[in-house]
C-alpha cells in the first residue's frame, strides 16, 4: 500500500469553516438516492412545489378553503393549483376535482382544510397518490382531548407509512414570499426579506405579518407549525440553515416538541446563521396557557435558558427585540466585547443610554490620549470630554462624520451608538448621509437612535439601506448591544476548547455503580440509602466522606470508635429522604455516650413518626470542621429536556437563597466553569477578603464527573449532593440523596439527555499487523490540540487526497475551523480517532480520523478518512473504515457514500475491498463509492442515533 493510503473527501470540503454543510450539499444534490429505500422527504417542497391541491376549497365566503384558493392564485409561485372538492365542478373559476387520485399530474403538496375527522383517511389518499407534502390547516385535534389526540396519531401513522412530511394540525399553513407561495389563510402576502419567521401562534403570526407590511420588514418564509405533529422546530432549522435566501431564523415558540431535535439542529446552524427565540411561559400560568393551547407539555423556563445558552440560540423577551435582534445580527458584526462608545448631539440621551449599558453589563469605553487628541482637532472646545461624547446640539452632519472616523478606528472600543436629537439646525437625513461609508469599514457594530417623528423617517431609511440599524430611543439600542454581548459570549464559551482530563481523575466504575442501583430496583425500591448514594459517588470518582452503617447500638460504637471521635450519626432509611425533617441527623459527638444517646433517639423519633419499619440503622462519620463553603451540585428530570444539572449554594439554606445556575449534561470543563461563574457564591470560591481561593478546576472536573454519572446511569431520577463541602484544602461530598425511577418503567422509556453523551460504545482497542497499538474512540472537544498536531505530521500530498486542494497548516488548524470537527454532535456526524501512545516517550498522538456524516432529510451518510502520514501502510484505514461501516449499522444509515479522487488508487483498493461499488464521475477526476447497508427491521424504524446515548 503506497503512501496515499486512507485519504478521501470531497471536493467542495477544502477550506470553509462550514465544511460539513458544504460535504453534505455536494453529496445530496448530485447523487440521487436509491428510491428502493425508505427515505425522509425533504422539506423543499413545502417552500418551492410546482403543484398544489388544496383539499376543502370552497366559495363559500369568508370560509378558510376560499381564503386560501384566493392566496393561492392571487400570488403565483410558478405552479399549478388544484382544487379537491367532491361536490362542485369548480371553484372560484378553477376545475375542481372529487380527489387527489383524479389529479392529472403529480402533486408535490397537499393543503387539507376539512374537517378533523376526515383528515388520517385524506392523508392516506395523498400517500398513496404519491404526495410528498402536506399541510393540515384544520384544527380538533389533540389540543382539544383524548378524541383528538387520537385522531392526531391516525394522521401521523398514515403519514408515516407512506413517507410524507406534515406541518400542522392546527396551523395558518406557509408562505413562501421568495418563490411567490402563499398557502395560508392570512390577509396578505409578505414583504420579500432575508429573516425567516416560524411560529406556533397563527394569530400572532397574521398581527405581525400586518406590523410587517408598515414597516417594511421582509422574510423570506414564514411557517405556523401548530401542534408539530410531524415537522417540528428542528426540522425548519435544518432546513432554514441551508437556504441561502435566508440570514436569520426567528421563532415565536409556546412548546419546544422533540428537545433533542431542536438542540441538534439549533447547535449545528447557530454558528453560522443566528437564531432568535421568544418564548412564552415564563410565568407559571402562561406556561399553563401555552401547554392547553398546543396539547403539549412545558417544560421549566429556566432550563429553557440553560438549553438556549448551551445551543448559541438568542432569547428575546419582546416582539418587537425578536426583529431588532434580526436586523441588528443581518447588518452588524458581534461585538468582542463590553465596551460601547456613546455619538450624541445632546447630553440627556446619552446618559439614558449610559443607564441602559451598565445595567445590562456593558460598560462605557475609556477615551485613550491619542482618540481624546485627535477628537479636540476636529470637535468644538465646549464638547464633553468624556464617553459619551456630545459634540454639542448644533452639530452639523460634517462634526459627526469627523468624530465617527475617528472612533470607528479606536481599537479600545467594541461598539459606537449614534444619537441624533433634531434640533432647529440639525440637518438628520445629511447627517444619516455622512455615516453610510462608516456602514462595513468600521469592524463593530454601529446602531443608531435618530430620535423624533416625521423629520428624522428619510435619515432612517438612509441608515437601514446602508445596513445601519436604527433605534427609535437610544435606551433600546443599548439594551440591544448589552444583549449582542452576553450572545456573543455564550457563543464563544460554547467551544472554548475545553481542559484535557488529568491522569489523577480515577476512571469510572461504571458496571460497580450500574450494578447498586439495579439491586436496589429490583428489590422495589427508588431511593437509595445515604451509604448507598455516597457508594455510587465513589464510583464516578466523587470525594465522600468515610461512612459505616450500623444495624444496633453496639455497631455504632464499634464504627465511632474505629473512624475516631468526634463523629456524626444519621438515620439510614431507604424511605425517608430527608433526613433533618425527623431529627435524623446527630452532629459532634464527641465519645461512646453521645453515640449510644443519638441511636436511642433517631430510632424513637422515627418509630413515633412513620413507625419502627421506616428506621434501618444509622450511619456513622467523621465530624468534618466546616472549613469552606457549603454548596449544592443536584440532577433532576425536566419534562422536555430530560435530565438538568444544578450547581449553587448549598446547606439548609439553599431554597431560601437560590443562588444556582442550570446547564444541560454532559458537561465539558469549559461548560462547567460557565455554570459556576453564573452563581454569586463563584466570586467567594475565587477568595474574598483574605479567605485563599478552593481549586475550581478541580470543582469543574468534579461537575464534569458528576455529568457523567447522571448520563451514564439513567435510571436515576433525582440526585443531590448538599452539602458539598468546598474548602482550599478539599473536595468532599458530605451528604447525597438518591431517587430512581421505577423498576416499572422500561429502559427505553427512561428519560434521556436532550444533547446526545458521547457514545462510548465505539470505543474499541485495535492492534495493526506490525504490533502498534490504537485506540479507536469517537472524536471529543478536549481533543483539539491532538488535531492541532495531527495536522502538522500531514504531507501536501495526504492534504491534497484528503481535501481536493491545497490547504495551509493555519488555515486546517484554526480554531474556528477545529469546532466544527471537535464539538461533534454525535446525532449528525461519528467522527472516529485512532489514538496511539508512544511507549518511548509516553505522549499521545492521533494517527487517522474517520468521519460519518448524517446528511439532511436521508438516512444517507458520507464517509471520509485521512492517515498521518508516519502511520500509513499498516492498514489503520482499512480498520477505520471497517468501523465507520459498523456505527453506520448502529445508527440506522442505509447508504454510505464518499467522493475519492481517481487518482487515489488506494483509497479506491480499500473501499473496493470493504464492499463499496465505485462509479466513475462524468468529470473523470473523481469516483463515487456508494455501500448499502443490510439492516434489521428494528433498525430501519428507530435509529439508535436519533433515539438514545
Amino acid at each position: 500500500m503506497d503512501r496515499a493510503e486512507g485519504q478521501c473527501g470531497t471536493s467542495t470540503d477544502a477550506c470553509a469553516p462550514d465544511t460539513m454543510e458544504s460535504m453534505t450539499r455536494a453529496t445530496t444534490d448530485d447523487h440521487p438516492t436509491d428510491e428502493t429505500l425508505p427515505v425522509r422527504r425533504s422539506l423543499k417542497t413545502f417552500f418551492k412545489p410546482r403543484s398544489v391541491a388544496l383539499i376543502g376549497a370552497t366559495e363559500k365566503a369568508g370560509s378558510v378553503g376560499r381564503t386560501i384558493l384566493s392566496n393561492l392564485i392571487a400570488s403565483p409561485f410558478g405552479g399549478t393549483v388544484y382544487p379537491v372538492n367532491p361536490k362542485r365542478p369548480s371553484v372560484l373559476g378553477i376545475q375542481s376535482h372529487p380527489d387527489v387520485a383524479s389529479i392529472p399530474e403529480q402533486v408535490d403538496l397537499a393543503v387539507i382544510v376539512t374537517p378533523p375527522a376526515t383528515v388520517p383517511g385524506i392523508i392516506a389518499q395523498c400517500g398513496a397518490a404519491g404526495i410528498p407534502t402536506a399541510i393540515v390547516i384544520s384544527a380538533g385535534f389533540k389540543e382539544v382531548g383524548a378524541e383528538g389526540a387520537e385522531l392526531e396519531r391516525q394522521v401521523v401513522a398514515q403519514a408515516r407509512a407512506h413517507g410524507m412530511r406534515l406541518i400542522g394540525p392546527n396551523c395558518l399553513g406557509i408562505m413562501s414570499p421568495v418563490s411567490g407561495l402563499n398557502a395560508t389563510f392570512a390577509a396578505g402576502m409578505a414583504t420579500r426579506g432575508r429573516v425567516a419567521f416560524v411560529g406556533q401562534s397563527g394569530a400572532l403570526i397574521t398581527a405581525i405579518l400586518d406590523w410587517s407590511l408598515s414597516e417594511g420588514v421582509g422574510f423570506s418564509s414564514i411557517v405556523s407549525l401548530g401542534s408539530m405533529a410531524d415537522v417540528g422546530w428542528g426540522d425548519l432549522i435544518d432546513y432554514l440553515g441551508d437556504d441561502a435566501g435566508t440570514d436569520a431564523i426567528v421563532l415565536y415558540m409556546e412548546t419546544v416538541g422533540d428537545a433533542r431535535a431542536f438542540l441538534s439542529a439549533a447547535r449545528e446552524v447557530a454558528l453560522a446563521k443566528p437564531i432568535i427565540v421568544m418564548k412564552p411561559g415564563r410565568t407559571e400560568e402562561a406556561s399553563r396557557a401555552a401547554a392547553s393551547h398546543t396539547g403539549s407539555l412545558t417544560g421549566s423556563d429556566e432550563v429553557l435558558d440553560a438549553a438556549f445558552r448551551r445551543t448559541g440560540i438568542l432569547r428575546a423577551d419582546r416582539i418587537s427585540d425578536l426583529f431588532y435582534f434580526a436586523e441588528v445580527l443581518g447588518k452588524q458584526p458581534l461585538p468582542k466585547g463590553p465596551r460601547l462608545t456613546v455619538l450624541s448631539n445632546a447630553g440627556g440621551p446619552g446618559v439614558l443610554a449610559t443607564d441602559t449599558l451598565i445595567r445590562g453589563g456593558g460598560r462605557l469605553a475609556d477615551i485613550s490620549a491619542e482618540t481624546m487628541a485627535a477628537l479636540d482637532e476636529v470637535l468644538p472646545p465646549t464638547w464633553s470630554h468624556g464617553n459619551p461624547i456630545d459634540i454639542i446640539g448644533d452639530a452639523p452632519p460634517d462634526r459627526y462624520a469627523a468624530a465617527l472616523r475617528i472612533l470607528a478606528q479606536d481599537a479600545d472600543s467594541d461598539g459606537l451608538l449614534v444619537i441624533l436629537t433634531p434640533q432647529a439646525m440639525t440637518d438628520p437625513t445629511r447627517t444619516a448621509q455622512q455615516l453610510v461609508p462608516f456602514a462595513a469599514a468600521a469592524r463593530k457594530p454601529i446602531m443608531a437612535s435618530w430620535m423624533g417623528g416625521s423629520d428624522v423617517r428619510a435619515g432612517e431609511r438612509i441608515l437601514g439601506d446602508a445596513g445601519i440599524p436604527t433605534f427609535p430611543y437610544p435606551d433600546s439600542a443599548a439594551h440591544m448591544f448589552t444583549e449582542l454581548v452576553r450572545y456573543s459570549e455564550d457563543l464563544s464559551s460554547i467551544y472554548e476548547t475545553p481542559a484535557l482530563t488529568p491522569e489523577w481523575v480515577r476512571r469510572p466504575q461504571r458496571e460497580r455503580a450500574r450494578q447498586l442501583i439495579e439491586e436496589a430496583r429490583a428489590a422495589g425500591r427508588t431511593t437509595l440509602s445515604e451509604p448507598e448514594s455516597k457508594e455510587l459517588l465513589d464510583a464516578y470518582g466523587i470525594p465522600v466522606a468515610e461512612t459505616r452503617t450500623a444495624d444496633s447500638e453496639e455497631a455504632a460504637v464499634v464504627a465511632a470508635r474505629a473512624i475516631g471521635y468526634p463523629v456524626v450519626v444519621k438515620l439510614v432509611s431507604h424511605t425517608i429522604t430527608h433526613k433533618s425533617d425527623v431529627g435524623g441527623v446527630r452532629l459532634d459527638l464527641a465519645d461512646e455516650a453521645g453515640v449510644r444517646e443519638a441511636y436511642r433517639a433517631i430510632e424513637s423519633t422515627v418509630a413515633d413518626k412513620h413507625g419502627a419499619e421506616h428506621f434501618e440503622g444509622v450511619s456513622v462519620q467523621p465530624m468534618i470542621t466546616r472549613d469552606g463553603y457549603e454548596l449544592i451540585i443536584g440532577s433532576s428530570v425536566d419534562a422536555q429536556f430530560g435530565p438538568v444539572l444544578l450547581f449553587g449554594l448549598g446547606g439548609e439554606l439553599v431554597e431560601v437563597f437560590k443562588d444556582h445556575a442550570l446547564g444541560l449534561p454532559p458537561l465539558t470543563t469549559t461548560l462547567a466553569r460557565r455554570m459556576l461563574e453564573r452563581t454569586k457564591v463563584y466570586e467567594a470560591l475565587k477568595g474574598v477578603r483574605g479567605r485563599a481561593a478552593i481549586d475550581t478546576a478541580g470543582l469543574e472536573q468534579l461537575l464534569v464527573r458528576f455529568s457523567e454519572l447522571v448520563v451514564e446511569q439513567p435510571a436515576i431520577a433525582e440526585l443531590d449532593i448538599n452539602p458539598l463541602l468546598a474548602s482550599p484544602k478539599r473536595l468532599l461530598a458530605l451528604d447525597a440523596r438518591v431517587i430512581l425511577h421505577a423498576q416499572s418503567i422500561a429502559d427505553e422509556d427512561l428519560p434521556r439527555p436532550a444533547i446526545r453523551p458521547y457514545p462510548r460504545q465505539y470505543v474499541r482497542a485495535w492492534t495493526a499487523p506490525s504490533g502498534q497499538e490504537f485506540m479507536v474512540r469517537p472524536i471529543r472537544p478536549e481533543d483539539e490540540s491532538l488535531v492541532v498536531d495531527f495536522h502538522g505530521r500531514l504531507s501536501s500530498e495526504s492534504v491534497y487526497q484528503r481535501y481536493f486542494a491545497k490547504l495551509g497548516y493555519e488555515q486546517r488548524i484554526a480554531h474556528e475551523r477545529l469546532v466544527r470537527v471537535c464539538f461533534t454532535d454525535y446525532d449528525r456526524e461519528i467522527a472516529l480517532v485512532a489514538e496511539h501512545i508512544d511507549t518511548q516517550t509516553g505522549s499521545t498522538q492521533i494517527a487517522g480520523i474517520a468521519r460519518l456524516i448524517r446528511l439532511h432529510d436521508r438516512h444517507d451518510a458520507e464517509f471520509s478518512l485521512i492517515v498521518s502520514d508516519d502511520y500509513q501502510g499498516h492498514g489503520l484505514g482499512t480498520e477505520l473504515v471497517s468501523r465507520l461501516i459498523e456505527v453506520g449499522r448502529a445508527e440506522g444509515i442505509h447508504r454510505i457514500v464518499a467522493e475519492i479522487l481517481a487518482a487515489n488508487g488506494s483509497m479506491i483498493h480499500i473501499a473496493r475491498d470493504l464492499g463499496f461499488t465505485i462509479t466513475p464521475d462524468a468529470d473523470g477526476d473523481t469516483v463515487h463509492a456508494v455501500m448499502l447497508l443490510d439492516l434489521t427491521g428494528d433498525q430501519l424504524s428507530d435509529s439508535p442515533g436519533r433515539s438514545g446515548g
